[in-house]
């Protein structure tokens, strides 16, 4: 499967829509925990959707929560050269 992003944050347009509290910070968390900001998080699944046209996203993942190892390789990373989510994405394909 292939999914689509936007080519680059110059495609990106802020958007206001109304989201239940309590499942935005669970979501906020939950995206946290895989290196995404909530806005990564939210294309990411909207990507999927349209990818599998469809807005039911059933996925194997497996959950994963990071250790205080984890934590600190992030950490280390921000300091340092970072790419974005779409040219992470380009390695993966």
């Amino acid at each position: 499967m292939t999914t689509t992003f936007m080519k680059s944050s110059l495609d990106k347009k802020r958007s206001s829509v109304y989201l239940d509290t309590n499942l935005k910070e669970k979501a906020k968390e939950l995206f946290k925990n895989y290196g995404l900001s909530f806005s990564d998080g939210l294309n990411l699944l909207l990507a999927q959707a349209l990818d599998k046209k469809n807005p039911i996203l059933i996925s194997d993942i497996e959950v994963v929560y990071p250790n205080e190892d984890d934590y600190k390789l992030m950490k280390e990373a921000r300091k340092g050269e970072t790419i974005s989510l779409d040219e992470f994405m380009e390695l993966w394909r």
